[in-house]
């Protein structure tokens, strides 16, 4: 079987082509192959699937082996793939958990992904949770390099209050117009090096009640991403882009 491996800002992700439908694997299966040890290594595996009346199917599994929700790196990396594959060209609409997606390539290669909208956001004081295609917990911090994420983010991930699913963890310093955001992802059990969704989540978060027409910079410990939205009440959100690159790494086979 042969596999694709792409990153999106240090996210990394094996891809595998499954337009004919042959490919099953198990969470056993899944997780061996994203063991960063004694498989390929990666946070997540997504097969690009056929989808009647769109140019594909995203179907994405944690590094844990199970189907999870939206991973806007993810949308982005198989949108690269796609293009490689000579699926598209410079666009794509394409069907994921959370609903249609439309995504575009521009010429230097960066791809825009159009997420979901966002609605009910909730402030708390430090923090706000919103959903942006996977459920997110956005914290203030005010250094966010000396944050302890792993053990931080795996304390409230697991809370009660977001039991059964979980929940994933932002840590957030606004920072000289920009934002630094670090992510404890549920399903990877660890911090990534970008998360899409999450970032997606820090960039409303920040606007708090306002509304209007926003585009955030981003930084993550894998690189440079942006957010543009407009805000249509004091918690919800529509148009919303994240755009960043899209990088092949390298393919192989697994037996």
């Amino acid at each position: 079987m042969t596999f694709y491996k792409y990153h999106g800002t240090g996210n990394d992700f094996i891809l595998l082509d499954n337009r004919l439908g042959n490919i099953i694997l198990s969470t056993e299966q899944v997780a061996a192959m994203c063991d960063r040890h004694q498989g390929v290594g990666a946070d997540g595996l997504m097969l690009l699937q056929h989808e009647e009346g769109y140019d594909f199917r995203m179907v994405y599994y944690n590094s844990d082996g199970r189907e999870s929700t939206m991973c806007g790196n993810g949308g982005r990396c198989i949108t690269a793939f796609a293009s490689s594959l000579g699926i598209i060209t410079n666009t794509a609409r394409f069907m994921a958990i959370d609903g249609e997606h439309t995504a575009s390539i521009n010429a230097n290669g960066l791809i825009s992904l159009h997420m979901v909208d966002v609605e009910d956001m909730e402030f708390t004081d430090g923090h706000t949770i919103l959903n942006t295609g996977s459920p997110h917990y956005v914290a203030w911090v005010k250094d966010v390099k000396n944050v302890d994420v792993f053990n931080e983010g795996r304390r409230i991930r697991n809370l009660s209050e977001f039991q059964p699913n979980g929940i994933n963890v932002n840590f957030v310093e606004q920072l000289d117009g920009k934002l630094l955001v670090r992510t404890y992802e549920r399903g990877v059990e660890d911090e990534t090096l970008s998360c899409g969704t999450g970032v997606t989540a820090a960039a409303i978060a920040a606007t708090c009640s306002a509304t209007g027409i926003f585009k955030s910079a981003i930084e993550t410990p894998g690189g440079h991403l942006e957010v543009s939205f407009k805000k249509i009440s004091p918690t919800s959100a529509t148009d919303v882009v994240l755009s960043g690159p899209a990088v092949f790494v390298f393919k192989g086979d697994v037996a």
